[in-house]
C-alpha cells in the first residue's frame, strides 16, 4: 500500500523530494510543513501546512496526516517529533536530529564514538575563548551551536583583538569554539541506510566554496582511490552509530597529510548530492524516500563524472529576476521557483553530465563556457 510522506521543510530539497516521489508508486502524496506561502515543494505538487518548522501544533497535524515523516531542514522540534513516534514513522530518528541540531553535541557524539573531527570546546565568556586559543592557537573558529548554514553562524578569530568583536556579533547565542583546520580540500560522502539496515553510499565528491557557500561540486573527488575508500569508511562508521534511516550528507576536511576529519553531518539530502539527479542510477532524493519508507535502496552506480554548479543571487541585488538560459547539451538546469533573488541566495543549480565519455577536466571546461549564461539577470 502506498504511503503519505510528510516533510518538515518545503524548500528546494523538499521540492526535489516531491518530484522524486511522483515517480514512485510507493508514495501516494507528499505533505510539507513550511512557513513560506507557495514554497518550492508546493509549486511542484506537495500539499502544504503553512507554519513554522518547530510549531508543535503543526507538527502534530503533519504526523496525523502522514505515514512517514522526514526532514529537508534541521529546524523541527525533536522533542515534539519524539512524542509522535507512535503516530507516524519518523526518520532519521528525532534523537539523531537532536544530536545534529547542536554543533557542540554533534562534536561530542563524534568524539565519544572515536570518529575523527577537529578539536572543540564549549565557550560563553571572553576568558573561555582566550583559554581555548591557548590550547588550539590562532586562528580559531567561533560557532553558534544551533542554526547557521552556508557559513552563517561562523566567525574566524585571528587574534585576541577579534574576540570581543566576535562575541558582539553573536550576542546571547550559545557558542562553541573549534580549532581552525588548514585543509587542502573539502569532500563529502552521501550515504544512506534504510529501515532494515541496508547501507549504500555514493563516491566521495569535491566541494568548492565561495563566500562560505557551496558553489560547485565535482564528482568524483579528485583524490586517490585509497583516500576515497577512507572517506567512505568514515561515513560508514558515522551512519552506523546514528539512529534511524535516511540519507546523510557527511562533510569532511582532507588535510595535507591525508588525514580526514568530519566537519558536519546533515541528516537529510545534501547540496553536494544534487549531481546524482542526472549522474547516478538512483538520485539521492529517490534514495532518501526509499530509505525512510521501508523500501530496498537503489543502486548508487555513477554513469560517469559530473559537475554541479549552484546558481546564486547577485551580491548586491534583491528583487525579481530572469532565470538563466543554458544552451549546452551536457547541462541540466534545475530552478527552485523562488521569485525573489537575494544576495547569494540559492536559486537553482546546473548539473553538467552527459553519457558521452567526458572527463572531469572537460566538464569543468564546459562549466567555464556556460558561466556567463548562468548569471542571474535582475528585472528592474
Amino acid at each position: 500500500m502506498s504511503k503519505v510522506l510528510g516533510v518538515i521543510g518545503g524548500g528546494q530539497l523538499g521540492m526535489m523530494l516531491t518530484q522524486a516521489s511522483s515517480r514512485m508508486s510507493d508514495i501516494s502524496k507528499v505533505i510539507v510543513l513550511d512557513p513560506t506561502e507557495g514554497c518550492p515543494a508546493a509549486q511542484v505538487g506537495a500539499e502544504q501546512i503553512q507554519a513554522s518548522f518547530d510549531d508543535a501544533t503543526a507538527i502534530k497535524k503533519l504526523a496525523s496526516l502522514s505515514d512517514v515523516i522526514t526532514y529537508e531542514i534541521e529546524s523541527g522540534d525533536s522533542y515534539v517529533l519524539e512524542s509522535l513516534q507512535d503516530v507516524a514513522e519518523i526518520n532519521p530518528s528525532p534523537q539523531t536530529l537532536r544530536i545534529i541540531q547542536d554543533k557542540y553535541t554533534q562534536k561530542e557524539f563524534l568524539s565519544q564514538n572515536n570518529i575523527p573531527a577537529p578539536d572543540f570546546a564549549m565557550v560563553s565568556l571572553y576568558d573561555d575563548i582566550v583559554s581555548a586559543a591557548s590550547k588550539f592557537g590562532y586562528p580559531l573558529l567561533l560557532k553558534a551551536r544551533r542554526g547557521g548554514y552556508d557559513g552563517r553562524g561562523n566567525y574566524k578569530v585571528d587574534s585576541i583583538r577579534d574576540i570581543q568583536r566576535a562575541l558582539d556579533y553573536f550576542g546571547d547565542t550559545p557558542l562553541m569554539v573549534e580549532e581552525f583546520v588548514p585543509y587542502v580540500m573539502e569532500i563529502s560522502v552521501i550515504i544512506s541506510r534504510n529501515i532494515s539496515g541496508q547501507i549504500e553510499h555514493y563516491p566521495a565528491v569535491e566541494n568548492i566554496h565561495e563566500h562560505n557557500i557551496l558553489r560547485q561540486t565535482i564528482s568524483p573527488a579528485r583524490i586517490s582511490p585509497s583516500l576515497a575508500d577512507k572517506a567512505a569508511d568514515i561515513a560508514m562508521k558515522t551512519v552506523n552509530v546514528l539512529q534511524g534511516a535516511g540519507v546523510f550528507g557527511i562533510e569532511m576536511f582532507l588535510l595535507p597529510d591525508d588525514t580526514i576529519l568530519i566537519n558536519e553531518i546533515a541528516p537529510r539530502v545534501h547540496n553536494s548530492g544534487h549531481h546524482t539527479m542526472h549522474s547516478a542510477a538512483t538520485s539521492q532524493f529517490e534514495q532518501h524516500i526509499r530509505a525512510v519508507s521501508g523500501m530496498d535502496l537503489g543502486s548508487t552506480k555513477l554513469h560517469g563524472p559530473a559537475v554541479m554548479y549552484n546558481i546564486l543571487g547577485p551580491p548586491n541585488f534583491t528583487g525579481e529576476y530572469m532565470p538563466p538560459q543554458i544552451s549546452h547539451d551536457a547541462s541540466h538546469l534545475v530552478m527552485y521557483g523562488k521569485k525573489i533573488s537575494k544576495p547569494l541566495r540559492k536559486l537553482g543549480h546546473i548539473n553538467i553530465h552527459d553519457n558521452k565519455e567526458y572527463t572531469v577536466s572537460q566538464l569543468l571546461d564546459i562549466l567555464e563556457s556556460i558561466k556567463p549564461q548562468a548569471a542571474i539577470s535582475p528585472i528592474y
